[in-house]
């Protein structure tokens, strides 16, 4: 089995990057593409694109604004937001992402997963699952940024996912996001229980020893993070010797 990916994330919206915490409270960082040639040159192995409104306002994504990206980095692109048809999949991939992840559009028509799975191959699916708890073992999938609320069980959700063809879950704590206080470590385990695919989590990081904690305590086999990179876009390099040091191995 391959290391661990090791990700930047950039929550877009308009021509910002933005974060905020718990999908609120947003805040300009800064320009999508400077940001990827940064992140690309400090080591990450991944960047994570995702539009944070393109599927609230029912548009397709800002392909000017993917391309720049695209034309900054050679790293692994996952674009998300926005990805409602195979269409939108195809835009998507000739802009230049590497794969997409689907949110609403999945959960509102859960066909779409099979459609692209047969069309493109499962490794260029992603499921992305937007989780917030609700009990001590109940989490709930959001759609449209955290903003609505669906009534589906995550866990039943992503073992669906994985059925209809999904290559990775892509899971964010709706509860931890931009909090900086670590992953929901009682959710990552829940859902890993329920599928063999790849697990790809975001949402918490706020030091290397969260990113240590989670690595060395599930098995997961990427991790995107976004505040704790902004602050430092160099900070790649340090988790990367950090989880070494602890015998983690780590991609180059």
């Amino acid at each position: 089995m391959l290391p661990p990916r090791i990700a930047s994330r950039l929550d877009i919206k308009g021509p910002n990057v933005i974060k905020g915490i718990r999908f609120e409270g947003l805040r300009i960082i800064g320009s999508p593409a400077a940001l990827a040639r940064q992140y690309t040159e400090s080591g990450a192995d991944e960047i994570l694109y995702t539009d944070i409104v393109a599927s609230l306002y029912g548009r397709p994504l800002d392909y000017k604004v993917l391309e720049s990206v695209a034309q900054q980095t050679f790293l692994p692109l996952t674009v998300c937001g926005g990805i409602q048809s195979l269409d939108d999949v195809q835009a998507a991939l000739r802009h230049g992402a590497d794969k997409v992840a689907i949110n609403t559009a999945a959960i509102k028509s859960p066909d779409l997963i099979d459609e692209i799975a047969l069309a493109y191959g499962s490794q260029c699916i992603t499921v992305s699952v937007e989780a917030k708890k609700r009990s001590e073992d109940r989490w709930e999938a959001y759609t449209l940024g955290g903003r609505q609320v669906t009534g589906v069980n995550v866990l039943d959700w992503v073992a669906e996912a994985e059925k209809r063809g999904a290559g990775e879950i892509l899971l964010n704590s709706v509860d931890q996001d931009g909090t900086g206080r670590g992953f929901d470590l009682d959710l990552i385990k829940a859902v890993r229980s329920e599928i063999s695919i790849p697990l790809f989590v975001s949402g918490g990081a706020g030091s290397i020893e969260h990113v240590e904690s989670l690595f060395a305590s599930q098995k997961v086999e990427a991790v995107a993070c976004a505040s704790l990179l902004h602050k430092q876009p160099d900070f790649i390099r340090k988790i990367k010797q950090s989880l070494k040091e602890k015998n983690i191995e780590v991609r180059a």
